[in-house]
């Protein structure tokens, strides 16, 4: 997968922790979280499992659906999860092929 902005959900596990992030490239990105390369929150809850994915046009779109995102309740996201991946899979392998 070429560099592109995409807004991404990370999940600990089924129905566990989110983190809801943006990116100008997504594999680099999750490896990041998934080897905890750096401090914080997807380190400290062990949020690791790409769940869910949008791939933008352009970074501006990209954090604009992140902070509409934001506002979602919790509720909603996990819908928006299971609209495209029922099972919660991880989705690394997908992305890094």
């Amino acid at each position: 997968m070429e560099k592109q902005p995409a807004v991404y959900i990370l999940a600990s596990k089924r129905n566990g922790t989110l983190y809801l992030g943006v990116t100008s490239d997504l594999v680099k990105r999750v490896w990041e979280h998934r080897n905890d390369v750096r401090d914080g929150f997807s380190r400290k809850y062990q949020v690791h499992r790409l769940v869910w994915f949008q791939l933008c046009p352009d970074m501006a779109s990209a954090i604009a659906r992140e902070k509409a995102l934001k506002k979602w309740r919790r509720a909603w996201k996990i819908e928006l999860i299971e609209q495209q991946n029922r099972g919660w899979d991880d989705l690394w392998a997908a992305i890094a092929a």
